[in-house]
């Protein structure tokens, strides 16, 4: 039997040498321990996170999170080079798969309303090992995210008042490029967030709710002046004869990879349910404010794609002129192109102050499983927000916006939380069908990995396989195969377990298609983004082996946890959520 003094593997460094010899017996302990939905509820550190939000608060959270600059760059380049005019379609399949995603967050926040989001939704699952690689990794995609959104207000901003980017920003020679330039004004933006979002929630909320109104009349600014401006034939003429005609230019598959390509516009929306601790309402407001902010947001960007495509022919289209700036650029509609970046600016910010409040939330919890230091846990008695996180990652993001080169940046993004997606889609589907002590696992986990495995096939095949009517006929081979593992599963094993409040609708049918989805999306992703998934990943393996698993087990050892010795509970099929009762 291990010491169980407090802090007992970092008290000094023999200690800690003798902890790292018995990694593998706590690896064994602690890397497969599942959290109880209680455990995540009640834990603590000091004050509580007042609950002041409503579902209005949440769907302008979710808005500003979502309606950021990914929609001003994505939509261009998906039209001109993937979907042409089919554009809309293209948003309305994303807009999908992102409320398919959607509803497994909602369930999981529903019945746990913890600020810890995913992290906390696969730790209930699949374990602490699962979860914290998984939040890791996520973590690490909000914050480079956020400086590169940060280092896009920059150059937004000139646009929209004039000044070329090239005067807001230095350059340190003996630098490598991409690592050269000097951005004084992003760090300035994340600052000043880090502030607010410290200062209160309530405010914090209010400031969004401002700024996302500005936003969305701009975006119907945007609309107005495209569907005012542009020409009908432009759905199906392009400018050069030679180039594909037609609304679907390049056919499905064009529609389907100009989809792969904008739904990275919708991710945001996530961060709302690391919100769910501060709602007053879990079981009404969560619903209503993650999906409803999804629904609006995809007519929005429908409506904003077809105005663009409207407006030019697709194959002139700059994608790098957003939302076909271009065409206003010069002569007397000049003034056009400086609204377009004013409403972009706007929508930087409200992005980003909704990825600063979800990061520094998803921190707090993390801190709260004792697998970093408890200080990310802290609550100011105050203000009852995750202040010592919240300036943590703020100053975090800020370093990296001072000089990394937003091209460096967008190269690291999404694939982290694209994963998550992933995985909270599996977490609810195995949450629904296995009960700890009650179920067995393994149906759910091999009719899991099937449906993974058949849909991954469809993915390299849709992507690397030559085109032609085999390539038709296999690519529909593995749909009536995903559909029939589906249907097997869904006739032989029975649900162990129904949601009180609220639950993904048509189960198991909505996460599968979820999960193909992801798995479809994550195959569209470039290289480097594989590569950085693989090195974050590996780092995060690395600090849960030297330090995680370590302090995670002193706190067992402690009874921080409801399980002793590896001993894991047992749930009720419909164990009652506490906070529900408040």
């Amino acid at each position: 039997m291990e010491t169980s003094a407090s802090a007992s593997s970092f008290s000094s460094f023999q200690s800690y040498l003798g902890a790292l010899a018995r990694t593998p017996s706590r690896l064994a302990c602690r890397a497969a321990s599942v959290s109880s939905s209680y455990e995540e509820l009640s834990r603590r550190y000091g004050s509580h996170m007042q609950r002041t939000l409503r579902w209005f608060d949440l769907v302008g959270l979710g808005i500003g999170g979502m309606v950021g600059a990914g929609v001003f760059v994505t939509t261009g380049r998906a039209s001109r080079l993937y979907a042409g005019p089919a554009i809309v379609i293209s948003y309305a399949i994303a807009g999908l798969c992102a409320l398919l995603s959607a509803f497994c967050y909602t369930e999981f926040a529903v019945h746990m309303p913890v600020a810890g989001g995913a992290f906390s939704y696969l730790r209930i699952t699949f374990g602490e090992l699962a979860a914290f690689l998984t939040g890791a990794n996520l973590i690490m995609e909000y914050v480079m995210s956020n400086a590169a959104v940060a280092r896009g207000f920059t150059a937004y901003l000139g646009a929209a008042i004039g000044v070329s980017t090239a005067k807001w920003r230095f350059t340190v020679p003996g630098l490598p490029k991409g690592f050269n330039e000097i951005d004084l004004v992003a760090v300035a933006v994340v600052l000043i967030l880090t502030l607010i979002i410290c200062y209160s929630t309530r405010q914090s909320s209010t400031v969004n709710m401002i700024l996302t109104a500005l936003h969305i009349l701009f975006i119907a600014f945007v609309i107005l002046m495209g569907f005012w401006k542009g020409d009908w034939k432009n759905f199906s003429h392009p400018a050069k004869a030679e180039n594909p005609s037609g609304f679907f230019p390049y056919g499905a598959a064009g529609v389907f990879n100009g989809a792969a390509m904008v739904y990275l516009s919708y991710i945001g929306y996530d961060a709302v349910s690391t919100m769910a601790e501060e709602v007053r309402n879990p079981v009404k407001d969560i619903p209503v404010g993650v999906s409803g902010s999804v629904i609006m947001v995809t007519i929005l960007y429908c409506l904003m794609a077809a105005s663009m495509s409207k407006l030019l022919p697709y194959d002139m289209i700059d994608v790098e002129a957003p939302f076909a700036a271009a065409a206003f650029r010069g002569g007397r509609w000049e003034w056009v192109s400086r609204v377009i970046g004013v409403g972009a600016s706007l929508g930087i910010l409200t992005s980003l102050l909704v990825a600063m409040l979800g990061q520094a939330r998803y921190m707090c919890v993390i801190g709260r499983s004792n697998v970093v230091p408890s200080w990310f846990a802290t609550l100011h008695p105050k203000t009852c927000t995750p202040v010592n996180a919240s300036a943590f990652l703020g100053i975090f993001t800020a370093a990296l916006a001072l000089f990394t080169d937003l091209n460096v940046l967008l190269n690291l993004v999404s694939i982290g939380t694209l994963f998550v997606f992933y995985m909270v889609a599996n977490a609810v589907i195995y949450r629904r069908y296995v009960v700890v002590g009650t179920t067995k696992p393994w149906p759910t986990l091999s009719f899991l990995c099937l449906l993974s495995l058949t849909s991954l096939i469809f993915t390299l095949l849709w992507h690397f396989a030559p085109p032609g009517k085999h390539k038709a006929l296999v690519l529909g081979a593995c749909v009536v195969i995903a559909i029939a593992i589906l249907q097997i599963f869904h006739c032989t094993v029975p649900q162990a377990r129904k949601p009180e409040f609220w639950g993904v609708p048509f189960m198991p049918w909505l996460p599968s298609i979820s999960i193909s989805l992801n798995i479809f999306l994550l195959g569209s992703l470039d290289g480097p983004s594989y590569v950085r998934f693989g090195f974050f990943s590996a780092l995060a393996l690395l600090v849960y082996i030297l330090y995680s698993v370590h302090a995670s087990f002193d706190a067992q050892e402690e009874g921080s946890f409801g399980q002793k010795n590896g001993e894991i509970l047992q749930e009720s099929p419909e164990s009652e959520d506490p906070v529900h009762k408040v």
